[in-house]
């Protein structure tokens, strides 16, 4: 099973799909105020580059990389679809991410993730990078519901 990560722009309804499941869950396992992921729309800012995750052509996963500045980038809307969970699908999105961030030349990544038991995956993934939890940054705020964690390039 191979897992084709690429560019994209959004235009595929399936990433839609596969996006505004990701809100919903998003709202079912945080308050609303500690809600961060970005709609559909908001992904297309010229600031954010985001990856589409394939396998046999089907959505296997999505992620982003928002430039904050010149030598930082904030790791956003990752999701894994549901039929494609522990395949590999997050961990291909996300070096695709760091290695993005790498000609960039940032010195650090950072990501804001939940704190609560369906977000344990995902942060254990993070930590397997090499990422260390950190204080809230940019327009964030220290919130329980939220983990902040940020990598050196």
């Amino acid at each position: 099973m191979k897992i084709v990560v690429q560019k994209d722009d959004l235009s595929d309804g399936s990433i839609s799909a596969l996006l505004e499941s990701h809100l919903k869950e998003m709202y079912q396992h945080s308050p609303p105020e500690s809600v961060h992921a970005l709609k559909p729309n908001s992904l297309k800012d010229s600031t954010i580059t985001f990856w589409a995750a394939r396998i046999n052509g089907v959505i296997a996963g999505c992620g982003a990389l928002k430039e904050i500045s010149t030598s930082l980038g904030e790791i956003k809307s990752m999701k894994t679809n549901q039929l494609f969970l522990r395949k590999g699908v997050a961990r291909a999105i996300l070096e695709e991410i760091l290695q993005e961030a790498k000609l960039r030349n940032y010195n650090e990544v950072k990501l804001e993730t939940g704190s609560s038991e369906p977000f344990t995956p995902a942060v254990a993934l993070y930590r397997q990078y090499g990422f260390k939890p950190c204080s809230s940054f940019s327009n964030y705020k220290e919130d329980p519901h939220s983990l902040f964690f940020t990598k050196t390039i």
